[in-house]
């Protein structure tokens, strides 16, 4: 089940496609273009500024386009869909291009729906599992900034802000290397990267946000 499951989140025939997120979250090589490191002062405004933003976010609904970089590809592979936010911590990712599939998390579950075949397994009982599980929504919200979990490093990119996250803790480590997510000004998230210890990479580019208007409950149904 173990190796099941990351090769569904970071790679893995089809499951090259699906999230591997929680994201969250995502950068192409020209966004690593112009950085400014921030200041205290303006890393602490920004993270004051995204830290209210989450706290009054109750819903997203958004479309993302995701490419999954691997080194032996030529080209990234491309998958689009839609995801769908409750608070805390509901989150639901449904692909609908090139293929149909999508995943929930729900009650320390993750629910799999690949093109009809339903499988479900417990996060909750697995230290690593559990902490994707948090970090994939709290990237989704963008309040990921946890100095005892994250060796933290905040970054200017032209009108937006860049903010680099590398887990500490080792075992999680050993599958995630760092999170990039990208803000705009108001302190949404805008883009999210999720790199492996590989520097394999998962990104994810959202559009069309929508915050805070009625997602009905059957949306998260499985």
């Amino acid at each position: 089940m173990r190796s099941r499951f990351f090769s569904f989140l970071l790679g893995g025939p089809k499951r090259l496609y699906a999230l591997g997120l929680l994201s969250y979250l995502f950068f192409s090589g020209t966004l690593l273009l112009a950085q400014v490191p921030m200041t205290n002062a303006e890393a602490t405004a920004l993270r004051s500024k995204v830290k209210d933003q989450a706290k009054a976010t109750r819903t997203i609904s958004s479309d993302f386009i995701q490419h999954k970089h691997l080194d032996f590809l030529s080209n990234d592979i491309e998958s689009k869909g839609t995801l769908a936010f409750k608070a805390p911590n509901i989150v639901k990712w449904e692909y609908t291009t090139p293929f149909s599939y999508a995943v929930l998390f729900k009650d320390e579950k993750l629910y799999i729906n690949d093109n009809g075949s339903k499988s479900d397994m417990d996060l909750g009982s697995n230290k690593v599992f559990k902490q994707l599980n948090q970090l994939i929504t709290a990237s989704i919200r963008g309040d990921m900034f946890d100095d005892s979990a994250f060796e933290i490093r905040y970054f200017f990119e032209k009108e937006n802000s860049l903010v680099h996250f590398m887990p500490k803790d080792q075992q999680f480590a050993a599958f995630i290397k760092a999170f990039h997510i990208r803000f705009n000004a108001t302190g949404e998230v805008e883009a999210v990267k999720m790199i492996e210890p590989s520097d394999d990479y998962t990104q994810i580019v959202f559009s069309n946000r929508k915050q805070n208007q009625p997602i009905p409950d059957a949306v998260f149904s499985h």
